[in-house]
């Protein structure tokens, strides 16, 4: 059973940071493509970003590029999301989710495993 726990999450001001972690367990974390996303209140769960298994290849969303960073370690079987210059639009429920294969889909359906999600609060 493979099993998704996200933490970090919490409240900071408009162009503050965050760091928001998950750790994979039940099967090595590097069987699987990993991708964040986030939902707002009365929105679809929308993605943020992915990264393949071993070589690092990552994409994000439009929105967030050049603020945020998706990192993997392996041995740590743990998926970071670094969130530099937040603004309010960011605050969301943050969920990192998992997939076989080698594609970093955006489409939430295509991801087999999932987080419960962590808040995060950004204050202007």
């Amino acid at each position: 059973q493979v099993q998704l726990v996200e933490s970090g999450g919490g409240s900071v001001q408009a162009g503050g940071s965050l760091r928001v972690s998950c750790v994979v367990s039940g099967r090595t974390l590097s069987s699987y493509v990993m991708g964040w996303f986030r939902q707002a209140p009365g929105t679809e769960r929308e993605f943020v970003a992915g990264i393949s298994r071993s070589i690092g290849n990552t994409y994000y969303a439009d929105s967030v590029k050049g603020r945020f960073t998706i990192s993997r370690d392996n041995a740590k079987n743990t998926v970071y999301l670094q969130m530099n210059s937040l603004k309010p639009e960011d605050t969301a429920v943050y969920y990192c989710a998992a997939r076989g294969g080698t594609r970093i889909p955006a489409r939430k359906d295509e991801y087999d495993y999932w987080g419960q999600g962590t808040q995060v609060t950004v204050s202007s």
